[in-house]
Order: structure tokens, then sequence, then C-alpha cells
């Protein structure tokens, strides 16, 4: 197990790297419900006020930081006082200003060797199914190069991988519905068969938390799927039932979806990039050996949230008229 936090949890300060994200926010909850402090490390802490919400008052709070190398001292600054270091900074799509390395590797290995300066000896490093060094997607090979520096940094660390996450502000189901709801056709690239195993953000929330207590195998990476292994056509076919929508599933071959992800990845909000459809070569499962090895939420004693249990509750914005609108017969 990871070293646990000497003493209660009440009053400790845990730095979360990432902390005004869509996993950041959950984060930041599970922390103040089990009576820590949280120092949410973020570019704009201007655009934190989600965050008050999340815990009592001045129980969570957000400071300036960026991750590039040429900013270290903001990253010393946050870790500066902490008794622990969380990182969820990742990126979906490059930018001008942001690349997958400068901020998957490059950011996840100055963290690590600032947590470590400061005396920390671990840290929570949340990473991504899929992360592998020989991946052909740079997304994927970042992910790996993040982990690598983290444990070679600080070898008890926690690697958190998780799945597709789902939940109010989701980046997956969210476009799928604003799809349904827009196009009369929902296209499924490489015929809509890649496999996932979508996973309830909160539970990965819980998941931090429970490795932030010290509950958690050292130098351990985990795995992070819900209950149920989808394909790409069942995720979408799920989302068109909910939002009451009946678009033409029509499969779209790699080659096609990757030509077609040079423009769209150019849009200010990409809604597909050309790494994204290499990444949609792979299934994005959690593997027999995490399962064997009890590196899941299993694991660490959580009992995984279903799709359907939550996709109700955000996807009927899609709906024709809307939240109170009748289901079809």
């Amino acid at each position: 197990m990871t070293a646990p936090l000497p003493g209660s949890s009440e009053g400790r300060l845990v730095t979360v790297f990432g902390g005004s994200g869509f996993l950041g926010r959950q984060v930041a909850r599970a922390l103040a419900r089990r009576g820590f402090r949280v120092r949410a490390a973020m570019r704009r802490p201007d655009l934190a006020g989600a965050l008050q919400p999340c815990g009592g008052p001045g129980q969570v709070v957000a400071i300036q930081a960026n991750i590039r190398p040429d900013h270290r001292w903001s990253i010393e600054r946050a870790v500066e006082g902490a008794d622990a270091v969380v990182n969820l900074v990742g990126i979906l799509a490059e930018s001008s200003r942001q690349s997958f390395a400068t901020v998957q590797a490059e950011g996840a290995r100055a963290i690590a060797e600032v947590t470590r300066a400061a005396g920390i000896g671990s840290m929570v490093h949340v990473s991504a199914i899929g992360a592998a060094a020989d991946s052909t997607s740079i997304y994927a090979t970042s992910k790996a190069a993040g982990e690598a520096a983290v444990l070679a940094t600080l070898p008890n660390s926690v690697i958190l991988r998780p799945s597709v996450m789902f939940g109010p502000d989701d980046d997956f189901f969210n476009k799928l519905g604003l799809i349904a709801s827009l196009s009369p056709v929902m296209p499924l690239i490489g015929g809509g068969h890649t496999r996932f195993q979508p996973v309830f953000v909160r539970d990965v929330a819980e998941a931090i938390a429970t490795a932030v207590e010290g509950k958690a195998k050292a130098g351990t990476t985990y795995e992070l799927g819900g209950p149920e292994v989808k394909t790409f056509r069942d995720c979408a076919a799920l989302v068109a039932q909910v939002a009451h929508r009946k678009p033409f599933m029509v499969p779209v071959p790699f080659a096609i979806a990757a030509f077609e992800a040079r423009f769209l990845q150019m849009l200010p909000k990409p809604l597909l990039t050309v790494d994204q459809v290499e990444l949609l070569k792979s299934d994005n499962v959690v593997s027999d050996a995490a399962v064997a090895e009890g590196r899941t939420l299993a694991g660490l004693g959580i009992d995984p949230v279903s799709i359907e249990a939550e996709l109700e509750s955000y996807i009927w914005r899609f709906r024709p008229r809307g939240q109170f609108e009748r289901r079809p017969a």
C-alpha cells in the first residue's frame, strides 16, 4: 500500500494539478468529503468558480500554476506545504501552445520532480487506458512517457488509467448527443467496432481519493473501467435512444475518418483529430491481467456505476423538446 498521510485526513493539504476540469471538480469534492483541504492548481484560477461548492468555506482554494518547463516556479509554489500531490493534467488535442509531449510527458515529470524535492515520497498520477510507448497515437505515447517519468522519479507513486469517462460534462457522450441532435447521420468510425469500458467520473474521483488516503498499492498501475464493455456503435445507439433520436448509423472507414479529421481538427474546439482516429483503432478496456491482479476499481473497494444509471440525467438536453418530452412509443 502507499504510505498513508500521517494522522487523520482532517486538515491535510492535497495539491491537485488540473483541479478545475471535468475530473478535477469531482476529485476536489471527494477529497473534501474526507476532510482534506484542497489546493486546486490551474492556469486560470479566475475561472474556478465551480469549485467553491465542492467543500466547506475555504476548504477548496484555487491557485495559478502552469506546468510548462519555463514555469517551474509556479509548480513549486503550488506544491509548497502540501501533504500529497495529484496530477490530472491532460489534453485531448494539441494546440499551438500545448503539445502532448509538453503537457503529458514533460509536465508530469516536472510535477514529480518538484514533489520529490518537497519531501513527498509519492504522488497519484492519472493517465489513460491505452497508454503505450509503442502506440501509433501521439496521445498514447505521451501518456506512457508521463507514467514512466513519474515512476522513475517517485517509484512508490500510484498510476490510475481510466477508460473513457462519462458524466454531465463529459467530452464523449455529449459529443455523440450533439451529433444525434444536429445530423440525421451518426458516423461510426472504423465501423463502430472499437470497444470501450466507460467509467463514471465520480468513481474515478473516488479511486483517486482512496489512493491519496494510502489505500492503494505503491508503485502500481490501476486500470479503471465500468461494469460494461460497449462498442462505439453500442454507445452511439444508447445516446440516440436516450435523446429520442433516430440517426442513420453509417460506418466510416478509418482512412476516410482520418482525411476528414485533418479539417475538423483545425476548428477552435476540434470535433475530431487525426490522432483520435488513430486511438480508435485499439480497444479501450481493462486488461485481463489487471482484473486477475486486482488492479481495478473493485481492487480499490469501489462498485462501479453503470452508464444507464447516469446517462439520462444529462443527455436529455439533446431531445427534440427537452427534459420532459415523453419517451417515444
